[in-house]
């Protein structure tokens, strides 16, 4: 194993990494783009069907675009991430039925409304309960981050959060929790796509629904409230929500009376993945996910190999010592924090002022993670080799780095390729939270899948039998790898 063609290869693959990914970097967003980011799991508000993002929010902002010459660009995210979005410059709007709160407005500005809403109280039928009284401590399901969070926490009990309301009804289906508050308009769409569900009929609270603005864009919110006092004037925006409504009121969640199981399997299996070819949102996310743990794991060993050596030097030698004290505080750092807080950081702070390819995004931080993890896993197998091996090539006259090239390297990483294995596979996996930056990877498609179908069991299922397939690929392999490295000895 020589050590110049060990760094050719590195080199050569990190500048095809970078040829890949630069073209999506820091290029600048034409001014007549007007980005909106939304949690598109609320309908009536914004849904996806056909692969598009639709619903009240999404066709008033395009009835905006049109009317002052922008170019709408729809981002999907998770609802927690949208203020931060608008702060951070990511995003111009964010909507998706956000209601205007004495706390939100300190860090961002509003629109004026555009319509009102009730929070409303979804259970099963046969659950007892008969008024909002009877709800003070129960399980109580909310979307996290909504002002029903708020108002359960402050009122009733501590909610079970949830990431968006169609795993919030989910669990309420399934009895994990005893009721569900949420919005009144995205509650009637559950209940009618639910027989077993039913809805309280006194509201919570009243609230206000407007679209999110940085304070940073007066000229932008000026425009907006301009627009939206215009379509309310002219009936547009009434128009825009009633054929929204009507459109949810017919969307296609299966038939009705499937009795048998083999029926009703089929039946899931179309409204699933055929209907509106929803499988695609599981190819295309499969795509994006393997895509992603690749070049995440090329950057890692890239990353890794360079920390391992310089580690394993300063130990040995007593060399690079600065460069192993920072070797140190990188692992430290980052085998210490969440890599969804690594991730979130990379994205909304240290590139929140760039506009960049978001793949780029999680595949710096799924590489940064994993360069942490294969670093040890390396050192861990160059310090396991007899220091006599070392002692031994150096009085044959080698030098220190051919010594660890020719002779060290080649059984660490022989000795280490079960646990580089189990890397790919765990980072692979972890490549599920790259929907906190509005990535559509494998999960966030079965997410997308049960938004619409409201059905959890089918889109769940597939999601994990795709990764179980890849893992058990990539183990296969891997043993064929392992037992021909083993006929070489």
């Amino acid at each position: 194993m020589d050590f110049r063609k060990c760094s050719g290869f590195f080199l050569f693959a990190g500048i095809i990494l970078l040829a890949l990914l630069l073209p999506g970097c820091g290029r600048e967003v034409q001014k007549t783009k007007l980005r909106m980011v939304t949690n598109a799991t609320f309908p009536p508000y914004e849904t996806i069907r056909n692969g598009r993002i639709v619903g009240i929010d999404p066709d008033i902002m395009q009835e905006f675009c049109k009317r002052n010459g922008f170019e709408l660009d729809i981002e999907n995210m998770e609802f927690g991430a949208l203020i931060a979005a608008v702060q951070s410059g990511k995003a111009d709007v964010a909507a998706s039925g956000i209601t205007v709160t004495e706390d939100r407005k300190k860090k961002i500005d509003f629109s004026i409304p555009y319509t009102s809403a009730h929070q409303l109280v979804t259970i099963r039928k046969n659950s007892g309960i008969l008024a909002n009284h009877e709800l003070k401590g129960l399980k109580i399901g909310v979307q996290e981050g909504t002002t029903g969070d708020v108002y359960v926490k402050e009122n009733l009990s501590e909610p079970q959060r949830y990431k968006d309301a169609a795993t919030a009804i989910q669990a309420l289906l399934t009895g994990k929790v005893d009721a569900v508050v949420l919005d009144s308009d995205p509650s009637h769409v559950f209940v009618r796509k639910n027989p077993s569900l039913h809805l309280l009929p006194e509201p919570l609270v009243t609230e206000n629904y407007a679209f999110a603005v940085s304070k940073d864009r007066p000229d932008l919110l000026m425009t907006l409230n301009s627009s939206l006092q215009e379509m309310i004037a002219d009936g547009t925006l009434q128009q825009i929500i009633e054929r929204n409504k009507k459109e949810n009121d017919t969307s296609d969640t299966g038939k009705a009376g499937q009795t048998g199981v083999w029926e009703r399997l089929k039946e899931d299996l179309r409204v699933n993945f055929v209907a509106e070819s929803r499988y695609l949102y599981l190819l295309r996310g499969f795509v994006i996910t393997l895509l992603i743990a690749l070049l995440s794991v090329l950057i890692g060993i890239m990353i890794g190999f360079v920390v391992a050596v310089i580690r394993s030097t300063a130990d040995q030698t007593g060399k690079f010592q600065l460069l192993n004290l920072i070797c140190k505080v990188y692992l430290t750092v980052i085998r210490g924090t969440p890599v969804v807080v690594q991730l979130l950081i990379i994205y909304f702070v240290i590139f929140g002022a760039v506009d960049i390819n978001k793949i780029v995004v999680a595949v710096a931080a799924f590489g940064l993670n994993s360069g942490a993890y294969v670093a040890e896993i390396i050192r861990s197998g160059i310090m396991s080799i007899d220091r006599g091996q070392l002692e031994a090539g150096r009085s044959l006259g080698l030098s220190y780095s051919r010594t660890m090239c020719w002779i060290i390297l080649p059984q660490a990483l022989k000795n280490v390729l079960p646990a580089l294995g189990n890397e790919f596979i765990v980072l692979l996996k972890e490549t599920s939270i790259s929907g906190y930056i509005a990535l559509e990877d494998l999960t966030k498609g079965g997410d997308i899948i049960r938004s619409q179908t409201y059905n959890a069991f089918m889109p769940l299922i597939a999601v994990a039998l795709i990764y179980l397939a890849v893992v058990m690929l990539f183990s296969k392999l891997l043993a064929v790898l392992e037992g021909r490295l083993k006929k070489n000895e």
